[in-house]
């Protein structure tokens, strides 16, 4: 029986020219964490009050600042500097979803008082947005 002779160099040259198209072209997609929240009134920051927005920077395993003031209407934005994928995710249920690397997360508050949050990945991280009228 002749067999078909089979060249795995050939197989390979065009996998390998596939692989280098697709890295020319990026290759890879990435996806931002959504850009708004449900409107129930998350906790911790700190602000000039002017109704400028506020930002919380994750980096490092935790949320800085981890105390944050903010007045009612102010819009505070949380980026994710860090490499790793983490959630802002509040007592009261308001929750970013998966935040990696480079993408962020905004949420405006539109009642007072004191809401804690978490990254549902690592539950040390903890920090607080206090809102006020």
């Amino acid at each position: 029986m002749i067999r078909p002779k089979t060249s795995f160099l050939g197989a390979g040259a065009v996998l390998l020219a596939a692989g280098l198209l697709l890295g020319a072209c990026g290759g890879g997609t990435t996806t931002a964490a959504p850009t708004t929240a449900p409107t129930t009134a998350p906790t911790t920051a700190a602000s000039s009050g002017t109704g400028a927005g506020a930002g919380v920077a994750i980096a490092d395993f935790s949320f800085t600042p981890a105390d944050l003031s903010v007045k009612v209407g102010q819009e505070i934005t949380w980026t994710n500097g860090g490499s790793a994928s983490h959630t802002v995710t509040f007592d009261s249920g308001v929750d970013s979803g998966t935040l990696k690397a480079g993408a962020t997360f905004k949420h405006t508050f539109d009642a007072a008082g004191s809401f804690t949050y978490h990254c549902n990945f690592h539950p040390a991280m903890k920090a607080t947005v206090t809102v006020t009228p």
